[in-house]
């Protein structure tokens, strides 16, 4: 990436690596109102660059009237423009129809009119579908935007006299990696960008590519404007202060850490004049207009700061100061271990558990099984953890969870139990009246587990028939599995109503089940 000569176009560039490292942190809700922020101060420049823009036609078409040789040049200004105008409208356009996919915005209650939050930001589904590939393993646009911003960098260098080519090609801020994601053994460019990004996190993005084409067109008509012997030069004199932090969520003991630094809607000559305070301390800065601010938490609880950043417009020679209030929240270290659904263990399925520690990384917990239960704990890819037990714990014992966790230690007792009784059901019958017509449809004898909150299924292994037809003498028939077998459907398809059958030592097993287990029976009388 070429480095930009102008100081606002150094100070976006700088936000935007800022942003990508907070890619790689632990996303929390401060890090999205960054990523908000961020955006809007990327939006909020792109205006200023607009308005800048705005008054350079006519400047160069009244500077290409000096002579007739110049009449190039503002030829050159509406193809400029156009080509500006189309690919910032195509990039807002695909975060529109992700924003739009999303549900748009969340509306305040109180007002009905739409809020600056979006419904989707931590949705990564939609960037992924969108920009990388779909579920069907279809591409997504990444590759095309990647084609686009190449196609305009190349349009506009076309507008560039080419012994002029060679030092314009530094103001063109638009520039792809096209290397970066060889190097990382990436699928793609926009498998490496965009991947599993959230949609809070992709919008300060596209902002930054449509930010770059701004600036890229505004250096392109600048170079016309000087070609045709008109000087133009754009100060900027609004800014926010932006605060980077490392982490939003702190354990007590450690240091809060963040980088503070202005975002410019127009932007400064400079760093030169700049100063950053937190409560009247005079901070530092760096060679990239950036100071850090650092502060050990003593205590718990949330925590807030003002930083105050104080510039002098290189124009008018005026200071201004603005201030803008961050916070933090610092938290105990614990380890926290809570079972998906209840406080039971069954054998013969997963049982899902969630385990977490504050302020512990998660490839540091380490949870191991003990206790009666036996059996054993695995990770899952999402960072949730499967409990498999193998034998039911009587009255005072108890499968045990410990977990160490970078100093940490924690446990919780849990009971084990065999997977419940299922109901045997004909269709949805348990017993009692039953058609004819129904009971000669069926197939076989169900094992219906009900208010089962694990995915198990039992199986029917046998059961016993018993058919009395109306002033006859009682049949009889063992029946093995769950299906009817020769004699039962006999049975079954000679009944009428009046007649009875009982459906007797009905035998499952379940997942876990050492041996069958008896369901008693289930009796039905035909109308």
């Amino acid at each position: 990436m070429s480095i930009p000569k102008e100081p606002r176009q150094l100070m976006i560039n700088i936000m935007y690596l800022v942003l990508t490292a907070l890619l790689a942190l632990n996303v929390s809700a401060e890090i999205f109102n960054a990523f908000k922020l961020v955006d809007k101060g990327l939006v909020e420049s792109n205006k200023s660059l607009d308005e800048a823009n705005k008054g350079l036609p006519k400047l160069i078409r009244d500077g290409a009237k000096k002579r007739e040789s110049l009449a190039t040049y503002a030829e050159r200004i509406d193809p400029i423009r156009d080509a500006s105008s189309e690919m910032s409208s195509y990039l807002q356009g695909i975060v529109d129809d992700m924003i739009e996919k999303t549900q748009g915005y969340v509306i305040d209650d109180e007002t009905g009119q739409e809020t600056d939050e979006l419904r989707g930001k931590k949705d990564f589904d939609i960037t992924t579908r969108t920009l990388v590939m779909d579920h069907e393993g279809n591409p997504g646009v990444g590759e095309e935007i990647k084609a686009k911003l190449l196609a305009y960098k190349e349009t506009i260098m076309s507008y560039i006299d080419d012994e002029d080519k060679k030092a314009f090609a530094n103001n063109v801020t638009v520039q792809v990696d096209d290397e970066t994601w060889r190097r990382k053994d990436k699928k793609s460019w926009s498998h490496m960008n965009f991947d599993h990004m959230p949609l809070q996190a992709v919008i300060p993005i596209f902002t930054k590519y449509i930010n770059d084409i701004k600036s890229t067109e505004s250096a392109a008509l600048n170079y016309l404007a000087n070609e045709v012997g008109t000087d133009v030069k754009v100060t900027f004199d609004e800014f926010a202060v932006v605060s980077a932090p490392e982490k939003s969520y702190i354990i007590k003991g450690e240091q809060y850490k963040a980088d503070l630094f202005l975002t410019a809607s127009a932007g400064s000559d400079s760093n030169t004049g700049v100063s950053i305070s937190v409560g009247g301390r005079n901070l530092p800065l760096n060679k990239e207009g950036k100071a850090t601010f650092t502060q050990t938490a003593s205590s718990t609880g949330q925590k807030s700061y003002t930083a105050t950043a104080t510039i002098t417009n290189p124009v008018t020679g005026e200071k201004k100061s603005y201030k803008e209030t961050f916070s933090y929240e610092v938290g105990e270290r614990s380890v926290a271990i809570s079972p998906t659904n209840m406080n039971v263990f069954y054998i013969g399925v997963n049982n899902p558990v969630e385990i977490s520690a504050a302020g512990v990384n998660s490839n540091k917990i380490n949870p191991t099984m003990g206790g009666k239960g036996g059996g054993s704990i695995t990770k899952n890819g999402d960072g949730t953890y499967n409990v498999k037990v193998t034998r039911p714990t009587l009255k005072g014992e108890f499968a045990t969870i410990n977990v160490s966790a970078d100093g940490l230690n924690a446990s919780k007792n849990f009971r084990v139990k065999r997977i419940p009784d299922p109901t045997p059901m004909i269709g949805k019958n348990r017993g009692g009246s039953i058609k004819s017509g129904q009971l000669k449809i069926s197939k076989g004898i169900f094992p219906v587990l009900q208010n089962f909150d694990f995915d198990a299924k039992c199986d029917i292994v046998g059961f016993t028939t018993l058919f009395a037809a109306k002033r006859k003498d009682l049949e009889i028939s063992k029946n093995p599995g769950w299906k009817w077998g020769t004699d039962s459907k006999r049975f079954i398809d000679k009944a009428k109503p009046g007649d009875r059958f009982v459906f007797d030592n009905i035998k499952c097993k379940c997942p876990g089940d050492p041996a069958p287990r008896d369901l008693g029976n289930i009796s039905f009388g035909v109308k």
